[in-house]
């Protein structure tokens, strides 16, 4: 597994409480695993009504909006390096 950033770290536990991850420690998250697609080695399986937590998780915690027509949703939320990459850009 590849290590986790600060950053990622922390976008990572958020993830893990907003979305009730109770298998899961933030520590475990893969930052280059697939988030979505349960058919994904590695994936933490998530769907659509996850990916509107974490919008709003993200817009409380980081005062970043992300919108469900931006065309770059698939590869911001593709994995969890991807989606803080998308975070610390906007911040």
């Amino acid at each position: 597994m590849v290590k986790q950033s600060d950053s990622e770290q922390k976008l990572a536990s958020i993830l893990v409480a907003v979305l009730d991850l109770e298998d899961i420690k933030a520590e475990d998250i893969d930052p280059v695993a697939p988030l979505f697609g349960a058919d994904q080695p590695g994936s933490l399986g998530l769907d659509s009504i996850d990916a509107l937590e974490i919008s709003l998780a993200i817009a409380k915690s980081y005062n970043v909006q992300l919108k469900a027509d931006d065309g770059n949703n698939k590869s911001t939320f593709e994995s969890l390096r991807s989606l803080s990459d998308y975070v610390l850009a906007q911040g």
